[in-house]
């Protein structure tokens, strides 16, 4: 048997996978023809974000590399996620024990509590998950 590979138009970008679209063809022949399609998925990672940027307005499926290296800064979270929507941070210069990272919550529930996240652990970095209006967001790993 040999498969034809179509492949969407224009560039698939690191940020992009691909999925088996369609399979056709005739099995008592041992032609086909295999169709995939585009989809998006991962990170998309930001520019480093200094205190001059605070607040930063989170959006959903971006990473952050927050330096507060000049001063203290605020990660803002979407007001209308999905489940399943993803936020990641990482402290860029180390120095989130010195000055804070502050996880606003947006109206939604930080790990089932009505309070905004204060990330004062040096190098700290993780990845926030919507779930529902009861937990909101919680941390992927800990």
């Amino acid at each position: 048997q040999s498969y034809e590979l179509k492949f969407p138009t224009g560039n698939v970008t690191a940020d992009r996978f691909l999925k088996v679209d369609s399979v056709t063809g005739s099995g008592a022949t041992g032609v086909g023809q295999l169709s995939f399609a585009e989809v998006s998925g991962g990170t998309s990672w930001q520019a480093v974000k200094t205190n001059s940027d605070s607040p930063v307005s989170g959006a959903a499926g971006a990473g952050y590399f927050m330096n507060t290296t000049g001063g203290a800064i605020t990660l803002t979270l979407p007001g209308s996620p999905t489940i399943g929507d993803e936020i990641s941070f990482i402290d860029y210069a180390g120095t989130f024990d010195t000055n804070n990272l502050t996880v606003a919550r947006n109206g939604k529930n930080i790990n089932g509590s009505a309070a905004d996240l204060t990330v004062a652990t040096e190098r700290a970095a993780n990845t926030l998950v919507f779930t529902d209006n009861t937990q909101g967001w919680l941390l992927k790993s800990n």
